[in-house]
């Protein structure tokens, strides 16, 4: 870091902190210049000229978050924070995953495209309807559309491989998993590379088994999501598309009954476009301990060949709060997917036919979350149900002399489906999440910001992490916290210059106060276009957030400055 002459202009100075600079390489303490958007100086600096000082004496100074899975393609038309991500310091969303999206959508399926998203991510309906300014077509449109929204955060945008799926195929053959022909790979390779001379990074799908116990997200009707039917062969074509272009990352979600075939498949992937491929997701559950180990020595072993793909951990320990009324992460069960759609009437009626509920016992949910029996009764709503507050199923069912599912259903069912339940993280020990955190090429996030809404506030996950993983549990050090936070995801992803401090890199930057940052409480709060309510959890302890040289956040509230950009091609 060099010394900065007296008399240099700055638009603000940021004094006298701990300067983590993302690279891993160790803390030191300094000041940090910024000008016309960009980080002009490090070091000890001249602030005398300066128009603004932000005085980070006990700070910590880092780059700003980077958070490689979220759902905002909607949400950042009507809320230019990403919230719950702005508020825990994230600087910049990657949005388009799991081949989710909303161009290119012809008008005639828009319907379908919101309707869509609203059963596979729990985006409320109503929001979208109301929110979304459906002024394109295309995806190059799309992103017309997004370069036009104010943004307090940088957008790197995905291409999806569903929307494309049905606009070439038509929804009922991508549905239905008809391989396309040569003529239709073609014009899905010239759509993708339309997509990405556009700005597009890349492309993403979501490739879960039709049913079966990994079939855990489905569309609105309990059919499969077309990306789930893609085929090996339209993936190596999108690959193939990286490569010509030698540009782009692939998100992908691959789990059959073969793993065998999966992991060689995204191999192949991985090696035919020679591009980044993000694998999700890698979560640690306690029943299983294998699955989150054998992921990571596969990992290890791609890494060891060169192969480029790296894990998506799922690092955050939040769990589900959730109603019967919204919830969608049963859907792994036919029993339970068919008795959780539809309206609330019909889940209602479906959830209380006795003539449903053997099925139900005899087809438990398996892979999203905890078993039943560990669902706590939070907020039960009428004074029949009131004396199983804060009891687990288990023990409602021991009360009751009922089995688990009749426990819990019979509570809903008498509480119109309102009854609020909560539902620990499946990885249970932290040893095993600690596992998850300490593989030093891990991607930190899956917060799924955006999406679930109703039911899950990942999007803390880096607050999270430096005040359990470091603070507290001191399972990694800060300097390789805000590696994984922002050098890597920003590096894997193809962010130009950004995730890391140094001269000439855009000033995307977080000032906070290590010791007394935290995360918030869980509330509910009714500000989703059409009056839909979410479940947040806002952060404490964030001095100063910084996005592309303007402060966005000053001591935790939200300033309305909207700085943030469309980073096409990862820059902007």
């Amino acid at each position: 870091m060099g010394v900065v002459v007296s008399g240099v202009q700055y638009e603000i100075v940021i004094k006298d902190g701990l300067i983590f600079d993302g690279t891993g390489s160790p803390r030191v303490r300094g000041d940090v210049a910024i000008a016309d958007g960009r980080v002009v100086a490090m070091g000890r600096i001249d602030a005398s000229g300066a128009d603004r000082v932000i005085d980070a004496t006990g700070m910590h100074i880092a780059p700003g978050f980077v958070d490689l899975h979220t759902h905002y393609d909607a949400q950042v038309f009507w809320d230019p924070y990403c919230t719950l991500s702005g508020w825990h310091g994230i600087t910049s969303v990657a949005i388009g995953n799991c081949g989710f999206g909303f161009a290119p959508v012809a008008p005639d399926m828009r319907e379908y495209a919101m309707k869509s998203m609203t059963r596979v991510e729990a985006i409320p309906y109503d929001s979208m309807k109301l929110g979304m300014p459906w002024d394109w077509v295309t995806f190059p449109e799309y992103l017309d559309s997004l370069d036009r929204t104010a943004k307090a955060m940088n957008i790197l945008p995905y291409v999806p491989a569903g929307p494309m799926l049905v606009e070439v195929l038509g929804l009922d053959d991508a549905k239905a998993g008809r391989m396309p022909t040569d003529d239709e790979h073609a014009r899905l390779a010239a759509m993708l590379h339309e997509s990405m001379e556009a700005g597009g990074c890349g492309w993403s799908a979501q490739r879960l088994p039709p049913t079966g116990p990994a079939a855990v997200q489905r569309d609105w009707d309990g059919t499969p999501m077309p990306t789930d039917m893609m085929n090996d062969e339209t993936a190596l074509v999108f690959a193939q598309v990286l490569a010509e272009r030698n540009q782009g990352v692939q998100q992908v979600t691959l789990t059959t009954d073969d793993i065998k075939h999966d992991l060689a498949h995204l191999e192949q992937i991985a090696s035919t476009s020679g591009r980044p491929l993000l694998h999700n997701v890698v979560q640690a559950f306690e029943a299983k301990p294998h699955i989150h180990r054998r992921a990571i020595e596969w990992l290890e072993r791609c890494r060891e060949r060169g192969i480029p793909v790296y894990g998506q951990g799922v690092t955050s320990d939040a769990g589900f709060t959730f109603t019967l009324e919204d919830w969608n992460l049963y859907d792994d069960s036919e029993q339970w997917m068919e008795a959780t759609t539809g309206t609330l009437d019909e889940r209602k009626y479906k959830l209380a036919d006795p003539d449903r509920r053997p099925g139900l016992r005899n087809n438990l949910p398996q892979t999203a979350t905890a078993p039943i029996d560990t669902v706590t009764v939070l907020s039960p709503r009428t004074a029949g149900t009131e004396q199983y507050r804060e009891m687990s199923v288990a023990q409602v069912a021991e009360r009751t002399g009922k089995h688990p599912v009749d426990a819990m259903l019979d509570i809903a069912v008498e509480d119109d489906l309102k009854t609020l339940f909560f539902v620990a993280p499946p990885q249970g020990s932290s040893d095993l999440l600690k596992e998850i955190v300490q593989y030093p090429h891990m991607l930190f996030g899956v917060s799924d910001g955006g999406a679930h809404t109703k039911f899950l506030t990942a999007g803390r996950y880096p607050t999270e992490t430096l005040v359990d993983q470091v603070r507290k549990n001191e399972w990694i050090t800060y300097e390789e916290a805000h590696r994984r936070l922002s050098a890597l995801p920003a590096h894997l992803a193809g962010f130009k210059d950004r995730g890391v401090l140094r001269e000439g890199a855009p000033a995307d930057v977080v000032v906070y106060d290590p010791e007394h940052l935290e995360v918030g409480p869980n509330e509910v709060v009714e500000d989703l276009p059409g009056g839909e309510w979410r479940r947040i959890q806002k952060a404490k302890g964030y001095q100063a957030v910084i996005v592309n040289g303007q402060q966005t956040i000053a001591n935790d509230e939200m300033l309305d400055v909207f700085s943030g950009k469309l980073l096409r091609h990862g820059t902007g």
